[in-house]
């Protein structure tokens, strides 16, 4: 049985372990982590799945940009522990933080990924939307929890500012 619940700070370190243990050394490095830089991930989005042990299984962290001056979420890193792979449990954090947000009132979505993988949860190529270099413009995805949230929306993808 897996436990789905908000990450606190309590979370923090177990996750990045868990981040660190999935992803390439120097994840850190990659120009999106320049967007989120002493800015808090969006508190009830971000997700972690804990075992019947426990243990962190999976995780899913939302932080808050602008596109062109527009409001977004920047969905990413997921992951999911290796003993957990191949169970859905990447799906379920997708799923139900995108309900989520969608709840809470966010109306765009973006990420950097692979589309044949993350085009199962609705996101789709986003044109005209740059994130920071040397990101493939081709893996940037963006999804809309309102309908034509995306129309219109160009630009830049840059730090959260409020306003």
């Amino acid at each position: 049985m897996i436990e789905l619940r908000p990450e606190t700070g309590q979370d923090w370190w177990e996750v990045e372990a868990l981040y660190d243990l999935c992803f390439a050394p120097g994840r850190e490095a990659l120009s999106s982590y320049r967007l989120r830089d002493n800015i808090p991930p969006v508190a009830g989005l971000s997700l972690v799945a804990r075992d019947e042990e426990g243990i962190v299984a999976g995780a899913i962290r939302y932080w808050p940009v602008r596109v062109g001056g527009a409001a977004a979420l920047l969905l990413g890193p997921v992951a999911v522990h290796p003993t957990h792979q191949g169970e859905g449990l990447g799906g379920v954090l997708i799923r139900d933080s995108l309900a989520a947000a969608s709840a809470d009132g966010w109306h765009r979505v973006l990420l950097v990924g692979d589309y044949p993988y993350y085009s199962r949860f609705g996101f789709e190529p986003l044109a005209g939307v740059v994130m920071p270099p040397p990101t493939n413009p081709d893996r940037v995805l963006g999804q809309a929890l309102r309908d034509g949230a995306w129309d219109g929306i160009r630009g830049d993808v840059t730090r959260w500012t409020e306003g």
